[in-house]
């Protein structure tokens, strides 16, 4: 599968203040896979440790941290010369091997010529109790799941994939592009992308082969609680979990927490909410009392919506039924717009947006305020074609803003002050801006 995310590891790979790079993301999104592709393409051989197969080399890191230690028992290890430039170095599942986490700092002070690789399932939680952890020694990138974009690239409508990211100009789509467009997204709403289930939808273009893959996944993420979580949080870690359906099936989706269970309070589940955030699998969206700039300066952390990783594995989670995807809008129905807000989520998340929401005494609600240099835009997303936008004349007549977003399955057009963005765009949103 084509990843955009392949060109950072190339420019990572040519930079000249290069450091070891750690890739995080949620389980399962292809971190493994996109390592491997980048070192068959980009180096002449490459050098992959997993140190949940690989007791012997976990041992190794126990004993010393030095680099040269390291590399030569990786070359008797794996029968290989590891040349600086030439290999790429692999460490897979490294949240099992907090000593060659640590490692990175003395690769990055000593070794700075070798190009050494890390990724590990649920990373991101363990970075935050690794004591020793490389601090300003290490380069960050983060995966996700496959963007629409990608989606269309993995079915090979690369045509269509090209049209699609090369749109720059604020004026309506040909017609007839413009549905399939839209056809094709909504497919993606179902399918989402994890890459296992876009690689079965791909070569089975069945829909009840996808849904089981989005299930085992499900499955794999629960049992990942079990193992990597603090015994005291697995419960709680599981509630919250189990709860994030019905919390977006609500018409007001901020996160609720007797939706849980009856009772509780923040204090119980908030140490478990932030366990699912950092380990990549939920995206927090956060309320704003004014869009403001910062709008970091404007948060009210006690409210707050929950956005699953994949959109895909929230219809699973919702037991959306695979028919719905031959009965129209049917499936952009369900859930008056979750989905399509779930897909917002991860998809601005994905560009390097915050996430906040906007709301007024009740009377209006925007799904998203996002910052783009030193201007504020609000987002109003719309699972339908209707024209009703009282949430946003709100606004407007309260915040005068020189433009609004609205993202719906309407084409792209701006009139007024207001940019129409079809949902498959988003990805384009920063370009329409500027």
């Amino acid at each position: 599968m084509k990843r955009t995310i392949i060109k950072q590891l190339e420019d990572w790979k040519q930079s000249p203040s290069r450091k070891p790079l750690i890739l995080m993301g949620a389980r399962q999104v292809g971190k493994t896979y996109i390592l491997r592709s980048f070192a068959g393409k980009a180096y002449s051989n490459h050098c992959y440790v997993n140190f949940e197969d690989m007791p012997t080399i976990k041992a190794l890191f126990q004993q010393s941290l030095e680099p040269k230690t390291i590399l030569k028992a990786l070359s008797i290890e794996f029968e290989m010369s590891i040349t600086p430039g030439e290999t790429l170095i692999i460490f897979d599942e490294i949240q099992e091997c907090p000593d060659a986490l640590n490692s990175l700092k003395y690769f990055c002070e000593a070794a700075s010529e070798y190009h050494v690789c890390a990724a590990g399932s649920l990373l991101g939680v363990k970075l935050a109790h690794t004591k020793g952890f490389p601090v300003g020694k290490v380069n960050f990138l983060k995966l996700y799941p496959l963007s629409f974009y990608e989606f269309l690239l993995a079915h090979e409508q690369n045509q269509l994939a090209e049209f699609l990211i090369n749109i720059h100009v604020i004026e309506p789509l040909p017609e007839n592009l413009h549905e399939k467009l839209n056809r094709s997204f909504k497919t993606y709403l179902f399918v989402g992308g994890m890459p296992e289930a876009v690689k079965t939808h791909v070569k089975t273009d069945d829909f009840n082969a996808v849904r089981t893959v989005q299930k085992e996944i499900l499955n794999a993420y629960s049992l990942d609680f079990a193992k990597h979580a603090p015994p005291h949080q697995i419960m709680k870690i599981n509630q919250v979990w189990e709860s994030i359906a019905s919390q977006l099936a609500k018409e007001n989706k901020k996160f609720i927490y007797s939706v849980i269970r009856k009772g509780a309070r923040a204090k119980e589940f908030e140490t478990a909410i932030q366990w699912l955030v950092e380990a990549g699998l939920i995206h927090k969206t956060y309320h704003l009392t004014a869009p403001k700039l910062p709008l970091s300066g404007y948060v009210n952390f006690d409210f707050f919506k929950v956005y699953l990783v994949d959109v895909g594995l929230l219809g699973a989670k919702a037991n959306l039924s695979p028919k719905a995807i031959i009965h129209g809008n049917e499936l952009l129905q369900e859930f008056k717009g979750t989905f399509t807000e779930n897909y917002t989520a991860q998809e601005l998340a994905r560009n390097q947006y915050e996430l906040y929401y906007w709301s007024n005494q009740n009377q209006a609600e925007l799904d998203f305020i996002i910052q783009e240099d030193d201007k504020v835009y609000p987002l109003e997303i719309k699972a339908g074609m209707s024209n009703k936008k009282k949430s946003l004349q709100i606004y407007a007549a309260k915040y005068h803003p020189n433009l609004m977003i609205r993202c719906s399955p309407k084409n792209l057009k701006l009139d007024n002050g207001l940019l129409s963005c079809p949902l498959y765009l988003l990805s384009n949103l920063r370009d329409l801006l500027a």
